[in-house]
């Protein structure tokens, strides 16, 4: 069922963008996905494993971005990714500030304990990131990227948490730069191309 999976979890990020979370009913979500809600409760157990696998899945699809972006621009393509998938995505720019707010669900970053049948169900009761361990991620995925290229020195660990962090900083006090000006602010704080 996993496209039925990925309908339910479009159609509660539609309803998300709709109104607070807590005001968010199952029905509704099923409504809008266009299946009963046994449905959504079967796949997802209640509100809060639909919560859990909404988030799960942001966290999934932004680090994807990140490794697509590090292949196609480098840490400095990374960071511009960051920076645009957050201004696009709030459950994003939630995973990387720790700024949940009232509108977004609310859940635990540890693991909660399962008692899901379902095994997708019992991946995404897994630990979620807390902001600082996504920018380690991120780092981390970055410095691989540059030794995969040949380009790793013994400062890319700290080129990368540097321009991670600095693309971070952007994401909670947003700057007015046109489209690649955060890679050149990256650039420029690193002291070369990354």
């Amino acid at each position: 069922m996993p496209a039925a999976r990925e309908t339910l979890l479009d159609a509660a990020a539609t309803v998300v963008g709709r109104r607070p979370w807590a005001a968010v009913r199952m029905v509704e979500v099923a409504a809008i996905a266009g299946v009963s809600r046994q449905t959504l409760y079967n796949e997802f157990g209640g509100k809060d494993g639909l919560a859990r696998a909404l988030v799960r899945r942001e966290t999934d699809r932004y680090l994807a971005g990140v490794d697509r972006a590090l292949a196609e621009g480098g840490i400095a393509g990374a960071a511009e990714w960051t920076v645009a998938a957050a201004r696009q995505n709030a459950v994003v720019r939630a995973l990387l500030t720790g700024c949940w707010g009232d509108r977004l669900p609310s859940v635990p970053l540890a693991a909660v304990r399962s008692t899901a049948v379902v095994p997708a169900q019992r991946r995404v009761d897994g630990p979620l990131p807390a902001p600082g361990e996504l920018v380690g991620m991120v780092r981390d995925r970055a410095v691989v990227a540059l030794g995969m290229r040949g380009a790793a020195t013994p400062d890319s660990p700290r080129e990368c948490e540097v321009a991670v962090r600095l693309a971070v900083s952007c994401v909670v006090a947003p700057l007015s730069v046109p489209d690649g000006g955060v890679a050149r602010l990256v650039t420029r704080a690193v002291g070369h191309p990354v």
